[in-house]
């Protein structure tokens, strides 16, 4: 059951680019969750997947010996859900369908990829960690400058170019 949950429902597996799968799967099933509950719904999947993500990749590494394998993604996904939820805030605000907000979603995709491969900064010293906390710290962090990233973007695009 905990590879079930780390692989995020075995997306993990995939290859090439496993971080990559888990980002993708981590649209539909955000989408959902903003559809089904707004931001507040987000807001406990982001919570829930990262606590729950600490045990089951503290249990994967114990059993693979592995530091952080590639095929845990549910980091990928808590760090992704962290990136469109200003997206998610953002249209449940002003009553917008979610996925009208399409370029933001292309943005904190792109954006959430980036920071998570490159490890800048805050997100490469969480990666160094050699622990499971460091496993889902770096890409919540990478989520965290991503979400950031996506609000001014979306303040430049509405203030200056609209």
């Amino acid at each position: 059951m905990n590879r079930f949950i780390a692989t995020f429902f075995y997306v993990g597996l995939l290859r090439p680019g496993p971080g990559t799968w888990g980002s993708l799967a981590a649209l539909p099933t955000g989408w959902l969750l903003h559809v089904l509950g707004g931001p507040l719904a987000l807001v406990v999947g982001i919570v829930a997947s990262f606590l729950l993500g600490l045990r089951v990749t503290a249990a994967e590494v114990a059993r693979t010996g592995v530091e952080d394998p590639s095929e845990i993604v549910l980091d990928e996904v808590a760090g992704q859900w962290l990136a469109i939820l200003p997206i998610s805030i953002g249209a449940w605000h002003v009553g917008a369908d979610i996925l009208a907000l399409w370029p933001g979603w292309i943005a904190a995709f792109g954006l959430f990829r980036l920071f998570d491969i490159r490890k800048p900064g805050p997100v490469g010293w969480a990666d160094r960690r050699g622990d499971p906390l460091g496993v889902m710290l770096d890409d919540v962090i990478a989520g965290a400058i991503t979400a950031v990233c996506v609000v001014l973007l979306a303040v430049i695009w509405h203030v200056f170019l609209i």
